[in-house]
């Protein structure tokens, strides 16, 4: 049978392919299309066929990651929304929280609100913050609500009362009237989407689950035609943020979870070749076309976030703690009016893409500096299938040297440098940051980009470890081939962790364990093992941040109890640097982990070479350029698939593949394990 996993970029779409028979990989990348990413998802399923020689019938599995959710939001491209919300506050979204975006930009301005307010309709409803009914949700007022929405033109519409976390009640009965009477609305109950307090977190997840709601469920249904028609056996299944696969059925109900997706089957596939390799604690390094992205993973566990960002809006899902920058490949350079230089966040994209891709593109950008640098194969890419233009890339190249007043070598080490220094900032966000030094990690480098720059970020922060799995532009396709199916129930608890509370606490620990094993139930039917965790995030009175803690999911007693404050009060310590042990813990938020775990694919190994690479593994020598310290050099260039377990590569060496271009520059050297990855390590300053 056929285990197949597709993620779908902004400038590529990745498709891997497992026999489980024989073993055997298969890969194929391929332009993405932007116009409908479906379209790329189904050649790229075809072809990988062909490519294993196997039918559509043989398909047993097929892992999807999109990133139909993200665009819709970025481009503000959503369906029209419109809101219900409680009377008195139809401007949570407008006021937000009343933070500058940049402190010292005197001229940012504020995403704009996703809802017009002709599309706002007050409901006379209200409930207090223990959940108590202040005013009741009237019959006659359901009816004027759901009357309100016509001649709206609105296909979607949020449903976000005030203090719902804590009874659904009257959201709940808006939103069967609205079953009842127009069955043809997107509905986004916020506390279902989102159930927690923060009203405008919960407000702007549950908008934002409604606005996308439409777009991503039109993309589902477009995706399931083209996957019937191309004769599989299974539909898809869909990566979420926190890195769990859920039905189409689950994400069309909450698409809201897929928005922070794509860089989450990465951290997955990083996380499982990593602990192969026998290395738990690492920070991955994600550099496609478009953007990187960095996750700090410890224990080998990737840090999860309840709460992330994008475009400028708050979204309260569980996600992995992933930092993105608009710095890839595509990365256009430009100088500014004051003479610097600037590389991205605005990118070539697939199309035109970068200049020396001779789609029309003339945009100077990260990788037409490669190319001018040779780093990257100045002649093809894709195993020879795309040629590379490098006349085009000097052209654009040297449009910034003449902005700079520098020659063209010195604009692309001038852009390398800069997109270098970009990512290696956002390494220390994830790590610096947050308290841990990046020298005690392994950085993980793949996507198209990330094992060409992946050295000299390194460097930057003083790393002197790097790993590059075996098939490093696709990485995120082989996360989906070992994917859990994983989601996460929650509820507000806003008490505080003493013998009083144990009964209540027990009771919604039973309840969230319940609902977390139904949901397993209908929709684990791949996993091996069905596991249902607790977790709680916990803070001292009147912080405004919190800590997870776990909790054990059979319910606690006194003792039990205590032995859960005192993990808080050292997780407190560890984190922040102290702690206060007489101060009582407030338990906040109540999580259940619905998790079912999947069986993992039986990983190919490779022969044990002599220790050095072959003659047959030697493609030829080119020069490239390491910098100002080294100038150009001549450098062999090896074929990534000719390499076996144990070969060492000694740097300044290449490494081509089909999918990305590993650099090993001097003082550096590379050990190949019984993977495929490549350990490459300083062996000299």
């Amino acid at each position: 049978m056929i285990r197949i996993g597709v993620d779908v970029g902004g400038t590529f779409t990745d498709v891997t392919a497992l026999d489980t028979q024989t073993g055997g990989f298969h890969v194929v990348k391929l332009p993405s299309t932007g116009q409908d990413q479906s379209i790329a998802v189904a050649e790229g399923i075809l072809a990988v066929l062909d490519d294993a020689g196997r039918a559509p019938a043989d398909v047993s599995y097929l892992g999807h990651g999109t990133t139909v959710a993200t665009n819709a939001l970025l481009e503000l491209k959503g369906a029209p929304t419109a809101l219900l919300v409680t009377a008195g506050v139809p401007d949570v979204l407008e006021i937000a929280r009343q933070r500058r975006p940049h402190l010292y930009d005197l001229f940012a301005d504020k995403p704009p609100v996703l809802v017009p307010r002709d599309r706002t309709f007050r409901v006379a409803e209200r409930l207090g913050s223990a959940g108590d009914v202040v005013q009741e949700l009237t019959e006659a007022e359901v009816d004027r609500a759901v009357d309100a929405l016509e001649g709206s033109a609105a296909e979607s519409v949020a449903i976000c009362f005030l203090h719902s976390y804590r009874d659904p009640v009257h959201e709940r009965r808006l939103e069967e009237a609205l079953a009842r009477r127009r069955p043809d609305l997107f509905v986004s109950r916020s506390s279902r989407v989102a159930p927690e307090f923060r009203e405008y977190e919960r407000f702007s997840t549950a908008v934002i689950n409604a606005f996308i709601g439409p777009v991503v469920a039109r993309y589902i249904r477009r995706l399931g035609e083209r996957v019937n028609a191309a004769g599989l056996p299974v539909g898809p299944r869909v990566i979420q943020s926190n890195g769990g696969l859920a039905s189409t059925d689950t994400v069309a109900e909450r698409p809201v979870t897929t928005l922070l997706s794509g860089p989450s089957a990465g951290v997955v596939g990083a996380c499982y070749l990593a602990g192969l390799a026998g290395i738990d604690d690492l920070i991955t390094f994600d550099m496609g076309g478009t953007s990187t992205d960095v996750c700090l993973i410890r224990g080998g566990q990737p840090l999860p976030a309840n709460e992330r960002g994008l475009g400028g809006y708050p979204i309260r899902v569980p996600s992995m703690d992933v930092h993105t920058i608009g710095a890839g490949g595509g990365s256009i350079a430009s100088v500014d009016a004051a003479g610097g230089l600037r590389v991205g966040p605005e990118s070539a994209g697939a199309r035109p893409g970068p200049a020396a891709y001779g789609h029309g593109g003339t945009l100077p950008t990260t990788t037409d500096a490669n190319v001018v640098r040779g780093r990257q194969n100045p002649q093809s890419a894709l195993g020879g299938t795309m040629p590379i233009d490098l006349v085009a890339a000097e052209r654009a190249v040297r449009g910034v040297g003449d902005g700079l007043g520098t020659t063209v070598l010195d604009a692309a080490r001038g852009i390398g440098r800069l997109a270098n220094s970009h990512m290696a900032r956002a390494v220390r966000k994830v790590s610096v940051e947050g308290g841990e030094d990046p020298r005690e990690y392994v950085l993980m480098a793949y996507g198209g980009a990330g094992p060409l720059h992946a050295a000299e970020v390194a460097a930057e922060v003083g790393m002197t470890r790097l790993l590059v799995p075996p098939r490093p532009g696709t990485l995120c396709a082989l996360g989906l081939l070992v994917s859990d199916v994983r989601s996460e129930f929650t509820r507000s608890f806003l008490r505080r962790a003493e013998a009083d509370a144990l009964p209540d606490l027990n009771a919604a620990i039973a309840e969230l364990v319940a609902e977390g094993s139904a949901w397993l139930a209908d929709e684990a039917r791949i996993a091996q093992r069905h596991e249902v965790t607790v977790l709680a995030d916990a803070r001292y009175p009147r912080q405004n941040f919190e800590l997870r803690i776990d909790l054990p999911s059979s319910g606690l007693d006194p003792a039990a109890l205590a032995s859960v404050v005192a993990d808080f009060h050292a997780q407190h310590e560890k984190a922040y640097g102290f702690a206060h042990p007489d101060s009582p813990v407030q338990l906040v938020n109540l999580r259940a982990v619905a998790h079912g775990h999947v069986g993992k694919p039986e990983l190919p190994r490779l022969s044990t070479g002599s220790g050095r690479p072959g003659t047959d593994a030697l493609l030829g020598t080119r020069e490239v350029d390491f910098g100002a310290e080294h100038g150009a050099l001549p450098t062999p260039v090896l074929d990534r698939a000719g390499l076996l377990c144990g070969d060492v590569i000694v740097g300044p060496a290449v490494v081509e593949q089909l999918d990305s271009t590993t650099l090993v520059p001097p003082g550096w050297s590379a050990t190949v394990d019984g993977f495929g990855n490549l350990l490459i390590e300083v062996v000299s300053q």
